[in-house]
């Protein structure tokens, strides 16, 4: 069975599979496979009764309508949920979002879920992977003391399509700056970003106040984008849990794998460039450690005009080739160059770096002479270049030419009420060790 959809959310298929039209145990029950139209009618006088969905033998479900137990005239005592071991496939051929079709084998994996209050009712929290066989094991206990269990098996449909996704920033376990985003990039049109939204958790060993973002400026798909309402606290670890297994992001586009990603804020390291004193001054956690010369853009043209505003150090190279390319200027045309530079910082896509410059020298610290990038002399790009860790911030001022949020990662060039405005969800959250909690929508 090719599972399509209808196009609905994943919230609409939790509300869905909620009605809990499932397997039914009565008193002396071990195994149940089928159904039964009346919970309290079999389960007989007092005893507990287990209503578990999606019903083993009901054939192959959503992946994205929950696992839910219900207990009647008892609580639950547990409920376990396992993926079993073995290959989550799509209909295209992939396996686990393997794209070239090799099957991604995978161990039995536990579903995480909640019991409410009364315990009377277990949910699972995530969707489920596509094309998987899933085990259910759930024992209530009876307002007679009796226990009684329920065991059941049931398989997820095949997605259609795969929602492919790329996780551009930051990398795994690396250590970065305290203006890192976690940029996570999709190879096709969403239609239910709010779907892909909820599936994405960030936790934090300090609390922060962080929120998603979208752009649709990409190609082939959209990415989003998690950044923090101020800063990270310097010294901060992070994980991003990417639950996308069974989310449905458009018509027919299932997730086939979860994600998660681990990294480390280091130190603060923020540095400040000014277009009109020509000065550059770096601090370490708040302390200044450096001051340099610097020559900016020289101007005349919105092109060769530093961008103005907050930028994150986004890689560095020695050496890097520039060329007039970014600027659509070949090689034989007015115009053209090519030049070799080396301990360069990338501060933007806009063809942007803090390098070394010893041709300008002279006027470092007097006068702005580039094409756009921030000149330095070799010793102090030298030293920067060791300095620099992606996701610094690094602040220009000074300059008319104001830097996009697109342009980049220029994402603190919007101010948190637009940047909340960019969510899906139109929320915030608190973060902290134990996960994601939203805050009121804006």
């Amino acid at each position: 069975m090719r599972f399509g959809g209808t196009g609905g959310s994943a919230e609409r298929g939790r509300r869905a599979g909620a009605a809990l039209l499932g397997v039914t145990v009565a008193a002396g029950t071990g195994f149940a496979a089928g159904c039964a139209s009346d919970a309290t009618t079999a389960a007989g006088g007092g005893s507990v009764s287990l209503a578990v969905s999606p019903a083993g033998g009901a054939g192959e479900q959503r992946p994205d309508a929950p696992v839910a137990v219900k207990a009647e005239r008892g609580t639950i005592a547990n409920v376990t949920v396992t993926r079993e071991a073995g290959t989550a496939k799509t209909a295209e051929g992939g396996a686990d979002g393997d794209s070239d079709g090799n099957a991604a084998r995978s161990g039995a994996k536990a579903v995480e879920g909640s019991l409410n209050a009364a315990r009377t009712q277990w949910r699972s929290r995530w969707t489920l992977a596509p094309g998987t066989a899933y085990t259910v094991h759930a024992t209530a206990i009876g307002l007679d003391g009796r226990t009684r269990t329920v065991s059941t098996r049931f398989t997820t449909a095949k997605a259609e399509k795969e929602l492919a996704t790329q996780l551009e920033a930051p990398y795994d376990k690396e250590t970065v700056g305290v203006g890192m985003p976690i940029i996570l990039r999709f190879k096709r049109e969403i239609t239910d970003k709010a779907a892909v939204e909820r599936a994405l958790e960030v936790r934090s060993s300090k609390p922060v106040e962080g929120a998603w973002h979208w752009f649709d400026e990409d190609y082939p798909g959209p990415s989003v984008v998690f950044r923090p309402k101020e800063y990270w606290p310097a010294h901060t670890d992070v994980t991003l849990n990417a639950h996308l297994a069974g989310v449905q992001g458009a018509k027919g586009v299932y997730g086939t794998k979860d994600q998660s990603l681990r990294f480390r804020v280091g130190d603060s390291r923020i540095s400040t460039a000014s277009e009109n004193s020509h000065q550059m001054v770096v601090k370490k956690n708040g302390k200044v450690v450096r001051k340099m010369p610097v020559s900016m853009g020289k101007g005349g043209v919105r092109k060769y005009t530093t961008t103005n505003g907050v930028h994150l150090t986004m890689d560095k190279g020695s050496p890097v080739t520039m060329t007039s390319g970014w600027e659509g200027i070949g090689p034989g045309s007015p115009g053209y160059y090519s030049l070799t530079v080396y301990n360069a910082v990338r501060i933007s896509n806009s063809g942007e770096y803090v390098h070394s410059a010893p041709w300008s020298v002279g006027s470092q610290g007097s006068a702005n002479v580039s094409h756009g990038c921030i000149n330095m002399s070799p010793s102090n790009a030298k030293w920067f270049y060791n300095f620099s860790h992606r996701g610094d911030p690094y602040e220009v001022t000074g300059s008319d030419r104001e830097l996009e949020p697109t342009n980049g990662w220029g994402y603190w060039q919007l101010s948190w009420r637009d940047w909340v405005k960019g969510s899906a969800l139109k929320q915030g959250f608190k973060i902290g060790p134990s996960g994601s909690v939203p805050l009121p929508a804006a």
